[in-house]
């Protein structure tokens, strides 16, 4: 097998940050990737079975290149599909030579060599009371300014539709003092945004004791050289006061919480095993929504759950006129397998989901022209991501997590760089909102906006 290899990504952030770990510890043990399958000797599918017939998409995929083994190349299945799916892989796909869940990544190295030595079915399907993490000081970051350390892996939640406690494993959290070293090392490296992940990032738990989960955001958020921090997803259940006044408190510290409600019905959130009320919810916006600065909130959305009527659909759409979201993330209900909604009748037929999902995205598309209104004249800091030669802008976010696209062709009476340093920081001033982006012009130098480190009283400390 040549020591090449070709990977392909499926899903949420979460996923995407484990390729990059995948990715470092493969090129540690000597492979070289290539953005080819033709070129690959190891090709690997990291998975995400979040989605309805994620798994048929993940086999219809490897069935398009099963004619490559022939060619010697081998194949490997990660992530969440093939921790629910386990060894059955083998079975629709006998090609596939390593089936392996995420928390059995620490082990690639000897899996690898297993896969070198001419083994032909390796697995790595932990079970979900493992206390361990998949730490790696050999992460291949994609973004050399924008990174992700993910600080809690699995859940402990238990909704009723959501399958990711079976294919993750029950919530285990790294020390506040790992995640500060590595932290630290991003930030040498040139990194100026840190981005928290976890599938209930909020639900973090500092195995040492020393630091809460907003703690640590300040912490990070205080490293000299950090520009921006986020965090991203959290739970109702664990979503404390403490958090709001650490983004009050922190300028480095994203206004930004993405905050699932899934329904504003209570009787369809007791269903869905949520073990919060419409009202906890809403108590917990009123706390963002009381901040002294200007916190966006977005959602996850899910519409014909089993059981939920029209009177509880009208209540997701007056939660969704009440709180005014800058964005909602909604999807019909489809049973995942595994979970306790596969055994609800699926009586709300397929064309009633999509009515009202179309009827929930249109309200929120009302509420979004209407609330991105409040930025316009505003100036705000973007970080430059990308560039759109076809319209002459550049494109960035904002630390509300919006897109903005805006020119810098001329500021004030002086021609400009048009294609400023990728990660770059400008103020923008906003002169037109749309419902899904914010448009505005770069208002001084085209040099980043000059950055002032946090003092602090003495040396970054390691935590024991």
């Amino acid at each position: 097998m040549s020591k090449t290899f070709y990977i392909e990504t499926f899903g949420c952030q979460m996923n995407a940050h484990d390729s990059e770990k995948v990715i470092g510890t493969l090129e540690q043990q000597g492979y070289a990737r290539v953005q080819d399958e033709d070129a690959a000797g190891l090709i690997l599918y990291n998975t995400c079975s979040i989605r309805d017939k994620a798994e048929q998409k993940v086999f219809h995929r490897l069935n398009e290149y099963k004619k490559l083994q022939g060619e010697g190349k081998k194949f490997a299945v990660l992530g969440c599909v093939a921790q629910q799916e386990g060894e059955k892989i083998f079975e629709k796909a006998p090609y596939v030579s390593m089936v392996a869940g995420s928390a059995s990544y620490r082990n690639l190295p000897e899996m690898l060599r297993r896969l070198e030595a001419g083994e032909e079915r390796i697995t790595g399907l932990d079970d979900r009371l493992t206390d361990l993490t998949f730490e790696t000081e050999f992460t291949a970051r994609s973004n050399p300014h924008r990174g992700y350390i993910t600080i809690i892996e699995g859940c402990d939640k238990f909704c009723a539709y959501c399958v990711v406690p079976y294919t993750r494993g029950k919530e285990r959290s790294r020390t506040a003092a790992s995640v500060l070293v590595e932290a630290k090392k991003m930030v040498d490296l040139g990194f100026t945004e840190i981005q928290f992940l976890g599938q209930n990032v909020n639900s973090y738990r500092d195995p040492s004791g020393r630091m809460s989960f907003a703690e640590l955001l300040v912490a990070v958020g205080e490293l000299p050289g950090i520009r921006r921090v986020r965090f991203t997803t959290s739970h109702p259940r664990d979503f404390s006061r403490d958090i709001v006044q650490a983004i009050d408190d922190t300028a480095t510290l994203c206004d930004h919480i993405h905050l699932p409600v899934q329904s504003g019905s209570t009787a369809v959130l007791k269903a869905m095993s949520r073990e919060y009320t419409r009202e906890w919810y809403l108590e917990r916006m009123s706390w963002i929504k009381a901040a002294k600065r200007d916190i966006s909130i977005t959602s996850d959305m899910i519409v014909g759950f089993p059981g939920e009527t029209d009177a509880d659909f009208e209540e997701t759409i007056t939660l969704v006129g009440e709180v005014k979201y800058d964005a909602v993330f909604a999807f019909k209900f489809s049973p995942r397998p595994n979970t306790p909604a596969v055994t609800m009748a699926d009586s709300i037929p397929d064309e009633v989901k999509s009515e009202r999902l179309r009827i929930l995205m249109d309200r929120q598309r009302e509420i979004q022209r209407e609330h991105y209104g409040r930025h316009l004249g505003e100036v705000q800091e973007v970080m430059v991501e990308s560039y759109n030669p076809s319209r002459n802008q550049v494109v960035g976010r904002s630390s509300q997590n919006k897109t903005v696209n805006f020119a810098v062709s001329r500021i004030g009476a002086q021609i400009v760089q048009a294609q400023p340093p990728i990660g770059s920081y400008l103020p923008v001033r906003i002169t037109q909102t749309l419902p899904n982006c914010l448009v505005g012009e770069a208002i001084a130098e085209a040099d980043p906006l000059p950055f002032v480190a946090v003092q602090r009283a003495a040396d970054f400390v390691v935590l024991n």
